[in-house]
């Protein structure tokens, strides 16, 4: 129990750090080398078929978790500063919270301006979906089912997983996550081929949208009634058993409408309608992002209570003990 307390203190650290560094250069981002690394290895390896898929993840969590195994091994024969200091930057390259913010903002800032044709240009940071038709309306409803999205994969699923398992869990899982975005898409070349990156992670995200959705209606508690019946109604309308939790919670809580028909290139998708409230408007990815980072900031309160719980008790302990001096032991080591 101690050493978890340690480690979710971490990862709320790498929260912290995320948000006043945020993501490094494409040039010098891990997760960028990863994803250029396993789009040369599909090139080489890939076969229309789920086996050969399988294989390209086995290889793809290999290449996140080796390096950061070894790394952690040589970190603790170094000492634990250096330890702990090496599974927080682990753990903050794996996050996205502050890039996925800015980026949503961007859009924003063009779309306020009326550059509508500049908002185009950014939104395929965002999402995948073809951006050259798409009206103001439909550009915004892009970003915030982004947001939304994103909240699980950049922050909440991270976390998740980095509080289980340490950085080695965060690595693996931003593998899953990138390898999803890279190859888990229904058509004809990733059918068979992105079956099992797909598949991973729509397990790896399970818990951790549902977790979210949760946050969310803690977020915004004077929707949580509304919250809840929205996402058990309509969350399965959606081709994704995750984004559709995120998306059905962060409509609810604003008060909108999500869904509807989205172009994957070329490839028509139609969703459910998630949520009850109006259609969005450009004001509304303002009030996403607050949303983002209020969840944001919720989850790593609540990796640091138990951490912050145990330093109070073992001070109370200690005084009741007539101790004046030294630090509370076991609290958060």
């Amino acid at each position: 129990m101690t050493e978890w307390r340690a480690r979710s203190a971490l990862v709320a650290v790498a929260v912290v750090a995320d948000r006043l560094v945020g993501d490094p250069p494409d040039r010098l981002h891990p997760v960028a080398w990863f994803g250029r690394s396993m789009a040369r290895r599909e090139e080489r390896a890939w076969r229309d078929d789920r086996r050969s898929g399988m294989g390209h993840l086995g290889v793809g969590l290999l290449v996140a978790i080796a390096p950061v195994v070894l790394l952690r091994t040589g970190s603790r024969r170094i000492g634990v500063v250096t330890d702990r200091v090496l599974t927080v930057a682990v753990v903050t390259m794996t996050l996205g919270g502050r890039s996925l913010d800015r980026r949503a903002a961007e859009v924003e800032r063009a779309l306020t301006q009326g550059r509508v044709d500049l908002a185009r240009q950014i939104l395929p940071a965002l999402v995948g979906r073809d951006p050259a038709a798409l009206d103001e309306g439909e550009i915004v409803r892009a970003v915030v089912e982004s947001v939304a999205e994103n909240t699980i994969d950049a922050v909440v699923a991270p976390l998740v997983w980095a509080s289980l398992l340490g950085a080695a869990g965060a690595a693996a899982y931003r593998a899953v996550n990138t390898l999803d975005a890279m190859v888990g898409y229904r058509s004809e070349r990733y059918r068979r081929f992105g079956w099992a990156s797909a598949r991973a992670d729509d397990l790896a995200n399970l818990v951790p949208a549902r977790l979210g959705a949760l946050l969310v209606a803690l977020s915004s508690p004077r929707s949580a009634r509304d919250l809840v019946r929205v996402v058990v109604r309509q969350a399965s309308d959606h081709p994704s058993p995750n984004a559709g939790v995120a998306e059905a919670a962060f409509a609810a809580a604003l008060g909108v409408r999500l869904g509807g028909t989205n172009s994957y290139g070329g490839m028509v998708e139609q969703r459910g309608v998630l949520g009850t409230g109006r259609a969005v408007e450009v004001g509304d990815i303002a009030r996403a992002r607050s949303l983002s980072r209020r969840v944001t900031a919720l989850a790593a309160t609540a990796l640091a209570a138990p951490c912050l719980a145990g330093l109070v008790a073992g001070l109370v302990a200690e005084r009741r003990r007539g101790a004046r001096s030294g630090s509370p032991r076991g609290a958060c080591r």
